[in-house]
């Protein structure tokens, strides 16, 4: 029975996806944006046809697991240590003002100190996913744009841990003390140099002397990829770090641009899944209550944060369209924030209408910025091809 159910929710998610992703590109919209609407029509709270969306949430998951393993094989380690250097006090900084700013919108909305509070610390971060998704691969990844954002996306990662792990100290999920925040300091240095040693004596040894049997090239990089994913997570990380490290540690291998091509494919499987989730998740009884406080914090993210991270970025004598160019691109909320909405409510710091705002923020930031970033910046799915880049 489990079996038929995922068949049939698999069939109208990926038809319904070709269909609206056919009348996307006959409107010149953006394809995204088709697939969180057709969460929205199929999910629980309009047609009802698909009611899994947490079985679908959690396969979704392995797309963003992927995106970041083949961000990591475009990235040299010298250049990307170098940005995170740089860019660590502008992270820092600019999640401060962007939570300070969450804060005092939602509490002049009339919600309490706490849940401002947690939907200030929503506003924090910037989609990883959405991010990557509208740089185009064989441009910007090699180029100093790609690296400011991709440093910034980490640097924040980081921060949306720290900030996880406070939460789950709090839902009382924390039974191992001050290890559980002594483990991710102490996970991660030793994560990385057990992944370059691995790969330096044993996974590119294994690469070149099977490199002509195409399967089993495939097959090792996907193994490689979700074992990091789950090393990450068991060293108290995020699995999208592990994978993130699992790419950098072959991105100076020849091998690394053959595997980015060939695992693609299955990314965009997954990606797909992820979008239609964030739409199938969203309950649209609650909509009424909390369009006006999430429209005004997605239209202050897209407004306020390029601006924060041009004046930013000019203190690290960044010129001024580079600047403008990552603060629009960095300019909506993260898949982050949805996490963290989610284990506030648990927890009881959220209410049901609160942790909505947080999720429409993030679905219309999403769109807004995919709009925004399209129109001006080069990306693989802009609607003019002069910005057409893959």
């Amino acid at each position: 029975m489990t079996e038929v159910s995922i068949v049939h929710s698999f069939f109208l998610i990926f038809a319904g996806a070709a269909v609206v992703a056919s009348l996307a590109l006959y409107t010149r919209q953006p394809m995204i944006i088709a697939y969180i609407a057709l969460g929205v029509l199929l999910g629980p709270s309009a047609l009802s046809l698909i009611d899994e969306p947490k079985l679908m949430d959690e396969m979704s998951h392995i797309g963003i697991i992927f995106l970041l393993f083949l961000l990591g094989l475009d990235m040299q380690p010298s250049h990307l240590l170098n940005m995170l250097k740089k860019a660590s006090w502008v992270a820092l900084l600019s999640s401060a003002i962007f939570a300070a700013l969450g804060y005092l919108v939602s509490f002049l909305c009339g919600y309490s100190q706490i849940e401002s509070l947690i939907i200030g610390v929503a506003m924090m971060f910037s989609s990883t996913i959405v991010c990557i998704k509208l740089l185009p691969t064989t441009v910007l990844h090699h180029k100093h744009t790609g690296e400011l954002v991709v440093g910034l996306l980490l640097l924040q990662d980081l921060i949306a841990i720290a900030v996880l792990l406070v939460l789950y100290s709090m839902s009382g999920n924390d039974h191992a003390g001050i290890m559980n925040y002594l483990k991710p300091l102490i996970g991660l240095p030793l994560l990385i140099c057990a992944s370059f040693l691995f790969v330096k004596y044993i996974l590119l040894k294994l690469i070149t002397r099977f490199d002509r049997f195409h399967e089993y090239i495939f097959l090792v990089s996907i193994g490689w990829c979700l074992s990091m994913a789950v090393l990450a997570e068991t060293a108290g990380l995020s699995a999208e770090m592990g994978a993130f490290i699992a790419g950098v540690s072959l991105a100076t291998s020849p091998i690394s641009q053959y595997i980015a091509t060939h695992l693609k494919p299955l990314r965009d499987f997954f990606l797909i899944l992820f979008f239609f989730s964030i739409g199938a998740s969203f309950n649209l009884d609650l909509l009424g209550a909390v369009i006006l406080p999430a429209l005004i914090l997605a239209v202050g993210a897209m407004l306020i944060k390029p601006v924060i991270f041009r004046y930013l970025l000019k203190g690290m004598k960044e010129d001024s369209n580079t600047a403008w160019e990552v603060g629009f691109r960095l300019g909506q909320v993260s898949e982050f924030s949805l996490l963290i909405a989610y284990l506030a409510a648990n927890i009881g710091l959220l209410g049901q209408e609160a942790s909505h705002v947080i999720q429409a923020t993030a679905i219309l930031s999403f769109a807004l910025s995919t709009y925004v970033v399209i129109l001006n910046y080069p990306t693989p799915i802009a609607i003019s091809d002069k910005l057409r880049r893959d």
